[in-house]
């Protein structure tokens, strides 16, 4: 059995190939245009996404069935005929609704959103989104009216458009804010609240199962699991059970612990209850989730600005951290994440001076970033207790530094996964339906042990949080 796992993320779209013994092959690669039309606004194009999956699935051969896993928030809306987009993907990022958020707090919806689909009032979520297209978008309000138009997250595009089933799995759902988190059904109160038509909509399903086939070189290979990239990746580390955490450092940073099989609702901590997966002819396994917005994106942005050339010039510090040195940046830089859920904050550094070097910049990113996912943790632990050991994965576990620091500020073993792509392994091992395993032999990893206590620069990182909340209009 050779198992396709579709990675669609938000800045590319990756092919991994898995055997029955549960070794991943990255086959292709392919990275995709991101738009920034206006101040806060993140778009891309649905049809390039398409075509980009399309080639990952035609440069695989002897395929016996595909997984794909989506970015999560990101919607659009289509043509329910022609399948043709006729907006663009709103990104996850994606701010433009922010006023509405802020009008829907004034008008205190925020409890009734929050007893439902266990999520805040932010635009991070889809719901927002979709009415957005509805309101701007003339030939939305037309296909509504004929009764064609789709309105849905990615995954619902993907596969309508190469499968022909206009459905959503359960875990890409309760992440709109239109799911009622109890019933796992599209809630009509939530529907109606945020102006979005509820016909429109896909049907919501279990992660795996019958989701249709696509064609491929002249023969149809059967689509068995679709799945938000996160929860794909939670599955690939091999959390299962209550207490079973992970953190993926990609573009964002993002929490996830597994809670067992009813939902945890934990407003306090601005921890989101959120689905992990259902399998086919199965209760769903919920998990609490925590983000932040910008980690990879962040040295990204540094990087473009020339604060470094390669990698290899972050991977180790010759000064004490940053933080002890009382340079702190604060990565906001579009907004703060659990669990403060503040959309107006805005990214700083503190204490720069004279003698502040590009090096000096940059180690304060790494630790910034850290330290922000290191706030997810602590609230995790405040409600549900997690294990000892945290697996993470993504391009950011690479860097030494950034997982000594996180092992440091969080006084807990830090174990960097050795897959090239969890992401991707677990929506396979999803899509296989128990056909392949993960490894048995041992396989290399890195473990890091707390060395320093960083309580204290804990404490001065968040004194820094709160001066760069509510900093935007």
């Amino acid at each position: 059995m050779r198992i396709l796992a579709i990675d669609q993320s938000t800045t590319s779209t990756c092919a991994m190939v898995v055997d029955d013994s549960g070794t991943g092959k990255i086959v292709e690669t392919i990275e995709h245009q991101q738009f920034y039309p206006e101040p806060g606004w993140v778009e891309h194009d649905g049809d390039e996404l398409i075509q980009n999956i399309q080639r990952c699935i035609d440069h695989c051969d002897d395929i016996s069935a595909i997984g794909i896993d989506n970015q999560g928030e990101s919607c659009l809306a289509w043509d329910a005929e022609s399948k043709r987009p006729i907006s663009p993907v709103i990104v996850w990022q994606d701010n433009r609704t922010h006023q509405v958020i802020e009008q829907l707090k004034v008008e205190k919806h925020q409890a009734l959103v929050l007893n439902k689909a266990g999520l805040p009032l932010d635009t991070y979520f889809s719901a927002t989104k979709l009415a957005w297209i509805i309101k701007h978008i003339p030939a939305a309000k037309e296909l509504l009216q004929q009764g064609k138009l789709r309105l849905g997250t990615t995954d619902a595009f993907f596969l309508d458009r190469l499968t022909g089933r206009f459905v959503t799995d359960i875990s890409t759902a309760s992440r709109t804010s239109l799911m009622n988190i109890h019933s796992g059904e599209w809630d009509e109160e939530l529907c109606h609240l945020f102006g979005v038509p509820i016909e429109a909509l896909p049907k919501i399903v279990p992660t795996t199962g019958d989701f249709g086939s696509i064609l491929s070189k002249g023969r149809r290979i059967p689509v068995t699991a679709s799945i938000v990239d996160q929860q794909a990746a939670l599955y690939g580390h091999g959390c299962n059970q209550p207490g079973d955490t992970k953190i993926t450092f990609g573009t964002g940073a993002f929490a996830l612990t597994v809670t067992g099989d009813q939902p945890c609702q934990s407003v306090e901590q601005g921890l989101l209850p959120t689905v992990a997966w259902q399998l086919q002819g199965r209760d769903p396994i919920y998990a609490l989730d925590g983000g932040v917005y910008a980690a990879g994106s962040a040295i990204n942005w540094a990087r473009s600005l020339g604060l470094f050339s390669t990698y290899d010039e972050i991977q180790q510090f010759s000064q004490p951290s940053a933080c002890s040195r009382d340079l702190v940046f604060v990565p906001a830089l579009t907004g703060l994440g659990c669990p403060y859920w503040d959309r107006t904050a805005g990214g700083l550094w503190l204490g720069l001076s004279l003698n502040t070097q590009p090096a000096d910049l940059m180690q304060s990113i790494l630790e910034g970033i850290v330290f922000r996912a290191a706030e997810v943790i602590h609230a995790m632990n405040q409600y549900s207790p997690i294990k000892e050991v945290i697996s993470i994965d993504g391009g950011l576990s690479a860097n030494p530094y950034l997982c000594q620091f996180l092992a440091d500020v969080l006084s807990r073993q830090i174990i960097v996964q050795s897959s090239a792509d969890l992401t991707a392994l677990g929506v396979a091992r999803l899509a296989a339906g128990g056909g392949i395993e993960k490894q048995t032999k041992e396989q290399p990893t890195r473990c890091y042990h707390p060395e320093t206590n960083r309580g204290s620069d804990l404490k001065k990182f968040k004194d820094a949080v709160q001066r760069s909340t509510q900093w935007r209009s």
